[in-house]
């Protein structure tokens, strides 16, 4: 249990220095350059450094520490949770950023400023999360820097079906992501924390479940056991196919390349519209036969 509450303390402590990088960021930089970089590297590094404590967990808790996956799977809510109401906005994720990118939230500028703030992000929090690592704090830190130089990979099945499952959580998660995107904080953060550890625990014994590109490659593409193009299809393409097809599910097209709408049809939209076309129409009419027998009445009016 002590080890338990050294992580515990250290995910508070990374939430801490990074909500003063926010602060800091918000009175030293401009808006843009906040929003593209110093927002996405602070939520990056909070997201990865959380990320692989939790996987060490996961990991060497097992048979280690005497506490299973359910409390690694409350810690992650609970972190999605926090992450979610300290963001500020920032999407931590890459599938993300180019989906506000194809639905015209995002120029083309601001979205790769933001690819490259999450990829720096995400090494800084690799890069902290070793050293404090090397610091042996706990049993389960020990283990970890054992065994760090031989860590296999996260792709536990086939490739084809990697991708699939990667793909279908980046799926949902888009999916529920949409929907939510016009609710109140206060309902959106649990209701996706809520998604992503159930995503999570499903997908866990298949890939890791990380359905974030950026995630992924500071986590498991330096681990041996499938080469590089193996992670790029799994971890890369899976996810970006399951956030396309989230957007034109949920949309009907992809508002970047066609406006014309592939699923659905706009004709129910114009009924109400059309109705009250005729009507003004009739009204007009009787308006125009009212005044002709004014004016034939009192030729002078």
């Amino acid at each position: 249990m002590a080890g338990l509450n050294v992580s515990i303390a250290f995910f508070f402590l990374v939430v801490g220095v990074c909500q003063v990088l926010r602060q800091l960021s918000k009175r030293l930089l401009s808006p843009g350059a906040y929003g593209c970089l110093a927002r996405e590297i602070a939520g990056s590094l909070q997201l990865c450094t959380s990320c692989l404590e939790l996987r060490m967990l996961l990991e060497i808790s097992l048979w280690g520490g005497g506490f299973g996956p359910d409390v690694v799977l409350t810690l992650l809510f609970l972190l999605f949770v926090v992450h979610g109401a300290s963001f500020d906005g920032a999407s931590a994720n890459p599938t993300i950023s180019l989906q506000e990118f194809l639905l015209l939230e995002s120029n083309l500028a601001a979205t790769a400023a933001k690819l490259l703030a999450q990829g720096v992000g995400m090494g800084m929090g690799w890069a902290v999360t070793k050293l404090y690592w090397s610091w042996e704090l706990t049993h389960f830190h020990l283990i970890q820097n054992l065994i760090a130089s031989e860590c296999s990979s996260s792709i536990h099945t086939s490739l084809h079906h990697a991708a699939f499952v990667e793909g279908t959580c980046s799926f949902f998660f888009h999916l529920v992501l949409l929907k939510l995107c016009q609710s109140h904080l206060m309902y959106r953060v649990p209701a996706l924390a809520v998604t992503v550890t159930f995503l999570t625990y499903t997908a866990v014994p298949f890939t890791g479940a990380f359905f974030n590109p950026a995630l992924a490659a500071a986590t498991t593409f330096h681990c041996s056991g499938s080469s590089f193009w193996d992670y790029v299809q799994v971890y890369w393409l899976g996810p970006l196919a399951g956030m396309l097809a989230a957007l034109l599910l949920y949309q009907g097209n992809i508002p970047l390349l066609f406006q014309k709408n592939l699923l659905y049809s706009q004709k129910s939209k114009y009924k109400i519209p059309k109705a009250r076309m005729v009507a003004q129409v009739e009204g007009d009419k009787l308006q125009q036969k009212r005044k002709g027998e004014k004016s034939n009445s009192d030729p002078c009016a």
